[in-house]
């Protein structure tokens, strides 16, 4: 079923959603507020942007052309939607296109800002795959890999052009092992926990094109209180 949402609390911003599908989730108020945007950058791309609630939340913070990249049809007829109802035609773009076939439709070089909230898990032999496929392809690597996405992500990005993932922790050494096999110098993180006294289950990864050597780990990111209740910092992400 179609619903139309509040993207949290974004200037008023709206989001159309089906509720057979998914709902977007954390990760994707996490992402735009974890990369690093600057005056200077004239255009971002995002990977698998579903029905685009990260370029939603990217035009509020920055006024670079967003970019957003959707292989499944009905969530990329989803994403166009909600651009269009909330007026931002000229400011986000929105591609019904395969991640493995960028090349043929952009040009290398092109882009000064990558975002992704990719799928998190392998398929393996021992993989319980849900019977929709939408989530199927949001959830598992059925469709793209986290290879390709640090691979076509070096390919479209400038000479020291950031790309900026959340992820699963435990794909963190996956990913520094393909960053560095791609030349993107791994240059901040940040690690996620579900709440105070608990492991860590999601990262935030940023890395830098042909990036120089340092890096800086940021404070951790506590999601709820002991309570249950959103912390502070987290509240003030949706704003």
């Amino acid at each position: 079923m179609e619903v139309l949402n509040d993207l949290v609390n974004y200037s008023g911003l709206k989001i159309y959603q089906n509720t057979d599908w998914f709902l977007f989730s954390l990760d994707s108020v996490l992402l735009p507020n974890f990369v690093t945007l600057n005056k200077n950058i004239k255009t971002v791309m995002d990977l698998g942007t579903g029905n685009a609630p990260i370029p939603l939340i990217l035009s509020t913070k920055t006024n670079a052309k967003i970019i957003g990249i959707e292989v499944q049809k009905d969530l990329y007829e989803l994403a166009k939607k909600n651009i269009q109802y909330n007026h931002l035609e000229e400011k986000i773009e929105i591609y019904n296109l395969n991640i493995k076939n960028l090349k043929e439709h952009f040009s290398p070089d092109s882009m000064d800002v990558i975002t992704c909230n990719p799928p998190y898990f392998k398929i393996t032999e021992q993989s319980n795959l849900n019977e929709d496929i939408h989530k199927v392809i949001a959830r598992h690597e059925k469709m793209v890999t986290l290879e390709d996405v640090i691979q076509i992500s070096k390919y479209l990005l400038k000479n020291n052009g950031v790309m900026a993932l959340v992820h699963r922790t435990d794909r963190f050494l996956d990913i520094l092992r393909l960053c560095s096999q791609y030349g993107m110098e791994v240059k901040k993180i940040r690690f996620i926990y579900p709440k105070l006294q608990t492991e860590s289950n999601m990262i935030l990864v940023e890395a830098r094109k042909n990036g120089g050597t340092g890096l800086k780990v940021l404070p951790p990111l506590y999601v709820h209180e002991e309570n249950g209740d959103y912390t502070k910092e987290v509240l003030q992400m949706f704003q």
